[in-house]
């Protein structure tokens, strides 16, 4: 049985943990056996230490045996994003600036990933710092679709979207910046979540924009989806951004039946540069929310247009803040001959970074740079309150909204590498959420003729994490596209 384990989706693992079916230890090396045996197709892992995940799983088998489990994440494998601190293990960012570094701290997140008795289950290759959009900035390996491994993944989270769908963990955690969650979710065929800004703490996260910056949960449903970010929302004093609200219970608030909703079709998002399967997965979706007796209207987000160069001053604006503490002198790469101060800095920046990342940097430090301040930074972040703005009005209307997750379907490797601005357009309907703070959701809406996955996104009210669950969880249970696996192994 165990050879089969790693098929389950978190929920029905539980089930079986819970009514003593199965061993958190059987469960665990099940994962181990299918990520020894596929990844070298994938390349979703960076690291991962067996030892130390059976060792966790044996703790949860003892304190389930003695009565004491600590609810549907005891026992369960999570495997995280390369930018997530876990004491003791690495911390690279996927960046030869951090190449030998092992975190000194546990981040939030992962402190309640281990009071919910989780097993911590390796690390997830990404775009360096999070900066990208294809996992083809990661310094160490380029990371594989499971649906087709000439395929990129999407990013900066690929790995930790690619090897949810390559079934080598129940869940993973990842991070949003400008889509990093939900597009990877999209091209790989899973369930990828973007907490609203505040609700999930960012302490233990490296920072890439932390105006922009979320953490959030991959999985294979929409209850396991609810489950894990049930495990890692909540306020944090150790980070001045999270937000002191009440938490529903996401679990018991999925299982309810979506009342008659009204859903909202912005208008912008789906104009030209749209894959037309992509669009017509879309429209497919909202036929289906029509004939459950939901009412379709069109929206209109008329600041769309501004919101990739907005993102991308803002975004790059704070990446050069925060990246300046990467200097060869504290922590990091350090380059080996400096022959005074300016230099050592000046080579050890050049050496450990990757050149997404240098072009950022430089981005960021133009914007900020004294003269260009008001005329860019300052003017993106007014437009950036207007296109907030246009979400909160459109949500006096209706209740979520729907839209395409990327434009187009998984693209081949090497395809837009070169051409850095038709990479940034593959975020252009993921980061307007980021910038107005509010939650997102990508699930499986159909796949191409090709067999590669389309994402459906859904946009929600401020903290309405429940009321959007629900929504995709009526869609997941009309369709059956979430439990179609890629063809590996």
């Amino acid at each position: 049985m165990s050879t089969q384990l790693f098929s389950l989706t978190a929920s029905a693992l539980a089930d079986l943990l819970e009514k003593g079916e199965t061993t958190s230890e059987e469960v665990t090396r099940s994962f181990i056996t299918r990520t020894k045996e596929v990844d070298s197709t994938v390349k979703a892992f960076l690291h991962f230490d067996e030892e130390d995940a059976l060792a966790q799983a044996k703790a949860s088998d003892e304190r389930r045996q003695q009565g004491q489990s600590k609810g549907p994440l005891d026992g369960i494998p999570v495997a995280l994003k390369d930018n997530l601190a876990v004491k003791g293990q690495p911390l690279t960012c996927a960046s030869k600036m951090l190449g030998n570094f092992t975190s000194p701290y546990d981040g939030t997140v992962i402190g309640k990933l281990k009071e919910a008795g989780a097993v911590l289950w390796g690390r997830l290759n990404m775009d360096e710092f999070a900066m990208g959009s294809s996992t083809e900035n990661s310094s160490r390996q380029t990371t594989a679709n499971p649906w087709n491994p000439e395929c990129i993944p999407g990013g900066s989270s690929g790995g930790s979207a690619a090897s949810v769908s390559a079934l080598e963990t129940p869940l993973s955690l990842g991070s949003d910046t400008g889509g990093s969650i939900r597009q990877p979710a999209a091209l790989c065929g899973v369930i990828g979540m973007k907490p609203t800004y505040g609700l999930v703490s960012r302490y233990g996260l490296v920072a890439f924009a932390s105006s922009l910056d979320q953490i959030g949960p991959f999985a294979r449903s929409v209850d396991d989806t609810a489950t894990l970010l049930q495990a890692i929302v909540g306020h944090d004093p150790l980070d001045s951004t999270s937000y002191k609200t009440e938490i529903p219970d996401y679990r018991a608030e999925v299982q309810k039946p979506l009342e008659k909703s009204v859903v909202g079709l912005p208008k912008e998002y789906l104009s030209e540069g749209i894959d037309p399967e992509v669009e017509q997965a879309v429209k497919a979706a909202v036929k289906w929310y029509e004939d459950q007796g939901s009412e379709v209207v069109e929206v209109s987000l008329p600041h769309t247009e501004y919101a990739v160069g907005v993102y991308y001053i803002i975004a790059t604006a704070e990446a050069s803040s925060n990246l300046a503490r990467y200097d060869g002198v504290r922590y990091g790469h350090r380059s080996e001959k400096p022959s005074n101060a300016v230099d050592l800095y000046f080579h050890s920046r050049a050496e450990g970074f990757g050149e997404e990342v240098k072009r950022r940097i430089i981005l960021g430090t133009y914007v900020l740079s004294s003269g260009y301040y008001d005329a860019y930074y300052l003017k993106a972040q007014k437009v950036r309150t207007l296109i907030r703005q246009d979400f909160l009005k459109a949500f006096e209307k209706v209740d979520f909204l729907l839209t395409p997750t990327s434009p187009v379907p998984a693209f081949g490797k090497g395809e837009r590498t070169a051409n850095p601005l038709a990479m940034y357009l593959s975020d252009i309907y993921t980061i307007s959420a980021n910038l107005a703070g509010i939650p997102g959701v990508s699930i499986p809406g159909g796949f191409t003729q090709s067999g590669l996955p389309i994402g459906l996104q859904l946009l929600g009210k401020p903290f309405d994490e429940a009321g959007l669950l629900r929504a995709a969880k009526a869609f997941e249970s009309g369709h059956d596209y979430h439990l179609k696996t890629p063809p590996l192994g």
